[in-house]
């Protein structure tokens, strides 16, 4: 133990004798030479504020909170449905346009038309945002990213199998990426009666007095369509009736198209310096039009147009009388019963008003979960009914027989009826239509 204790002594003492042993730092040496300055790196902050400032985003973010684009819910309701979602989500509507999906319809190895025109379920999602039109936006984060828009090319009309185009070309086609999605779904014959492919308009054009569905067939061959409460070409119509390309057109009034559908585009009326208007706001991207007329009143185009205008009230008023003319001449058809359906309440029926039966483009034929006040016995197949909805059913009298001229009205009036101006968004082809189909009937 001794000896240990010595020795760790020993090792002590030696050590302090080493480290007392270290004479004085020495001077410091020359600096040596600067590196080469590098480049300034941005300031993120500052970049984010070219946009996002009171006068561009924020004021755009709060306008869009007032558009059925961002408040509508049918993005979620659409959700994962192929067919739908390309107008009613953002990832499908992206989905189509990157891929440049056809509006074409393919025959099957079944023999039966499908509609080329669907998304990938996977896209099937997504709410409309700034990112649905605005495609670029955070790319190089700088003001020039709000273009270009997804798309301004000519748009390939779906609900005629891609035969007939819109192209708005006015301000770069900046209205094509409007009428994309504002267009009318196809009318398609049925595939358990025949083979699925779409209505052909021409036909029910050139050979009105035809029988197109035959009530004393019914839901069987030959009748290639079986009337039901859905029977038309969806809400989308303005596209169609702005270009003037849409309609069944009969022989009478020559199908012309007002100066608008050449000289003006969607964001003209609807993207205008937004003011005080029904809606709250009216104007910029809100995309609300009505109460706002600062784009009719621009250069070149209308001075003091207002709501009480001659030309605004006598155009609406003109397409009013005509669409109640039509209106009666399809519900005749019926002898007393109408065959189209009317819904008053504005909540349900976006054209309440605009004709004084309040009808809305449907077919009042009974449906026990769309229309269980319907007035007409449903023609289709009840298999899926209770015994208490097929005794309703049953009740009710058998619906008429309709002619191509009948059916080609009806398409018609849905179209002009549904384009939601009254005629304002291209007055002569509207006209034409009404009036050669009244002429038919």
């Amino acid at each position: 133990m001794k000896n240990l204790f010595k020795l760790v002594s020993l090792l002590f003492t030696a050590g302090f004798l080493l480290a007392s042993c270290e004479g004085p730092m020495g001077p410091a040496g020359k600096d040596g030479q600067n590196g080469a300055n590098g480049t300034n790196g941005v300031d993120a902050n500052e970049t984010c504020k070219e946009c996002h400032n009171p006068e561009v985003v924020d004021a755009v973010a709060v306008q869009f909170e007032l558009a059925k684009h961002s408040y509508g819910t049918v993005a979620e309701e659409e959700a994962g449905n192929t067919g739908c979602s390309p107008c009613h989500t953002q990832e499908a509507f992206k989905y189509m346009v990157s891929h440049n999906v056809p509006s074409t319809f393919t025959k099957g190895s079944n023999g039966k038309y499908a509609n080329d025109y669907v998304t990938i379920a996977s896209a099937a999602i997504g709410n409309i945002t700034c990112f649905t039109c605005h495609s670029s936006l955070h790319t190089t984060f700088e003001g020039t990213d709000f273009s270009p828009l997804t798309t301004t090319a000519p748009v390939s009309m779906t609900m005629w199998a891609g035969a007939k185009s819109i192209n708005l070309a006015q301000d770069g086609g900046m209205g094509n990426l409007c009428v994309k999605c504002h267009q009318p779904r196809p009318l398609t014959t049925s595939t358990t009666l025949t083979d699925g492919r779409v209505v052909n308009y021409d036909s029910l054009a050139n050979y009105p007095t035809r029988i197109f569905y035959d009530n004393a067939v019914g839901n069987k061959a030959p009748n290639q369509v079986v009337p039901s409460y859905r029977t038309h070409v969806h809400y989308g119509t303005v596209g169609a009736i702005y270009a003037g390309v849409g309609g069944v057109e009969f022989q009478g009034m020559p199908y012309e198209s007002s100066y608008h559908t050449t000289h003006a585009s969607c964001e003209d009326c609807h993207m205008v310096d937004p003011i005080d208007g029904v809606n709250g706001k009216a104007g910029g991207h809100t995309f609300w039009a009505k109460g706002n007329f600062n784009g009719c009143n621009a250069t070149d185009c209308h001075e003091g147009m207002s709501s009480s205008s001659t030309l605004w009230t006598g155009t609406r008023t003109d397409v009013k009388a005509l669409l109640d003319a039509l209106a009666d001449k399809i519900n005749a058809v019926g002898g007393g019963t109408p065959i189209l359906h009317s819904e008053s309440d504005a909540s349900a029926n976006l054209w309440a008003g605009n004709t004084t039966g309040n009808w809305d483009g449907y077919l009042n034929i009974y449906d026990p979960s769309t229309n269980p006040g319907g007035a007409w016995k449903n023609p289709g197949s009840t298999s899926s009914y209770t015994d208490a909805q097929k005794a309703i059913n049953n009740a009710l009298p058998t619906f008429p027989s309709l002619t191509n001229g009948v059916m080609g009205a009806m398409i018609n009036f849905q179209m002009c009826l549904r384009e939601f101006s009254l005629g304002i968004h291209n007055t002569k082809y509207t006209k034409a239509l009404l009036q050669n189909s009244i002429d038919i009937i």
